[in-house]
């Protein structure tokens, strides 16, 4: 994610020390769609966890 983001929105070669508006704006923006992807797939995961924990109580009862 770090890498990604900082490819994304910083430029290689800056002249800065500090990074600009825009910069900062899109890390924010892209760290915040990586936490929510990884809330999302979190949430998934879980819910197909579960119907395969319901699946194999309803097999084992027969």
């Amino acid at each position: 994610m770090t890498q990604a983001c900082q490819r994304k929105c910083v430029p290689p070669h800056y002249k800065e020390a500090e990074l600009s508006k825009g910069e900062s704006v899109c890390l924010d923006r892209c760290v915040a769609k990586y936490l929510e992807l990884h809330e999302r797939l979190g949430r998934r995961l879980t819910q197909l966890s579960m119907q395969d924990e319901e699946l194999l109580k309803r097999m084992q009862q027969g």
